[in-house]
C-alpha cells in the first residue's frame, strides 16, 4: 500500500466519527422515538428522553463522557449541549 493509499484509508476511517458530532441547530426530530432512534445509529447510548414543557431533554453517553441535550419540541431543532460533570 502506497502512503497516499495510506491516509485515505486513514481519512475514510474518520469519516463516521465526524458524522456523529453533534451541534446545537443539527435537526433531530419532534418525537421521543425518533430521537432516541437517531442518536443511537450515530452510536450514542441514551439512558433518558423527558418532555418537559416545550423542550425534550435526552441524557445521553459517548465515548465516556455524559451529556444532555435539550431539543425544541416543535421544531425538533438541538437547542444547547451539555457536558455533565459530577458537581451536578
Amino acid at each position: 500500500m502506497t502512503p497516499k493509499m495510506i491516509t485515505a484509508a486513514a481519512l475514510a476511517a474518520l469519516v463516521p466519527a465526524a458524522a456523529m458530532a453533534l451541534a446545537v441547530g443539527d435537526t433531530l426530530g419532534t418525537d421521543v422515538e425518533e430521537i432516541r432512534a437517531k442518536l443511537e445509529a450515530e452510536g450514542y447510548n441514551v439512558s433518558e428522553i423527558e418532555v418537559e414543557g416545550n423542550e425534550i431533554e435526552v441524557d445521553y453517553m459517548v465515548d465516556g463522557q455524559e451529556y444532555e441535550l435539550e431539543v425544541d419540541a416543535a421544531t425538533g431543532m438541538v437547542l444547547e449541549i451539555e457536558l455533565e460533570d459530577d458537581d451536578d
